[in-house]
């Protein structure tokens, strides 16, 4: 059978080597190239034999059909043109192209539940931030429905493993530092996933404010976020609204119970649940949301919005 070529920019940082392990095992894609500019001429070894690292520089943008870019943020988007000129697609893991974060509006946002029939042929997306994609998808049918309160503020509090950090070596990243530990930070309502989530809030027309503290969990991979929502109406039941939304997507699961990063981890799906507050008097819900950083959260998003762009199945290669 013949498979189509594409190449990963950035390979050797956590999702650039998820991507490349997620394409080796995909029925219909070939990895034409992988680069790595500090590690050069090494090799990633991967259940379907090594992949050697090659220069940014020297990559073969033409011989690639579609690109993943996952170059680091303020760098990927220089690139990104240059594989639009040699003629491939393009899916942007960085910031540079995404909501809220001075892209051209033409650039389709990849939450692939929200934004498919856009995906769908696009020569370019941004791919969303791992954050912004567990909360959002929480969000999501309560944005349709026009269900949250005017001028409420929405609080999230996600925790994330400490993959979502990149591989830079960092003290505050060591595992003495980071083992039987958890703590806060990007506080203050500062951390820069907040551009994404706003400009997608401000596309529904919300009149809402987002409050948004990540924590570094001591795990290597998955989110999982709470979201607490004031409504302005009751609902007598609240997970029906999120089954019906969600019922044909294949990558969401809507579940009475609540979820556990267990279970999403090396899985491209989203977990959710939600639960009605009681003792407040708002009505009010909490929605919890998990997914794996690395794969539906980065890569495997990627991936799904890849196969969309080149008219594949969905669902193609993807760990569910």
């Amino acid at each position: 059978m013949h498979k189509i070529p594409v190449g990963v920019l950035g390979a050797s940082g956590y999702a650039g080597r998820e991507l490349c392990a997620l394409v080796a095992q995909h029925p219909n894609l070939t990895l034409a190239f992988a680069t790595a500019n500090a590690q050069r001429g090494e090799s990633l070894e991967l259940p379907s034999g090594a992949v050697r690292f090659v220069a940014t520089e020297d990559a073969a943008l033409g011989t690639a059909q579609l690109i993943f870019s996952s170059l680091p943020h303020g760098a990927s988007a220089a690139w990104v043109a240059r594989a639009r000129a040699a003629g491939a697609r393009v899916v942007d893991l960085s910031t540079d192209l995404r909501l809220g974060n001075g892209a051209a509006e033409q650039v389709p946002y990849g939450l692939t539940e929200w934004q498919r029939e856009a995906v769908r042929g696009a020569q370019v997306v941004a791919n969303p931030g791992c954050y912004p994609t567990a909360t959002l998808l929480g969000l999501l049918p309560l944005f349709e429905q026009d269900l949250i309160a005017p001028g409420a503020t929405v609080q999230v509090s996600a925790a994330s493993g400490v993959t979502g950090a990149g591989l830079t070596a960092r003290l505050d990243l060591l595992f003495g530092e980071v083992s039987e530990n958890f703590r806060a930070y990007g506080v203050g309502n500062t951390h820069r996933h907040l551009k994404e989530m706003r400009a997608a809030t401000h596309m529904f027309g919300a009149d809402v404010d987002l409050l948004f503290t990540p924590h570094l969990l001591p795990a290597a991979r998955g989110i999982l976020a709470t979201i607490t929502v004031p409504l302005n109406q009751a609902l007598a039941d609240p997970l029906a609204l999120w089954q019906q939304r969600y019922v044909h997507e294949p990558f969401i699961e809507v579940t009475p119970a609540l979820p556990e990063l267990r279970q999403v981890q090396h899985r491209n799906v989203a977990r959710i649940t939600v639960r009605a507050v009681e003792h407040v008097r708002t009505p009010t819900l909490q929605v919890f949301s998990a997914i794996d950083n690395l794969v539906k959260g980065a890569a495997g998003q990627a991936l799904q919005n890849a196969n969309l762009m080149l008219g594949l199945d969905e669902t193609a290669g993807l760990p569910q």
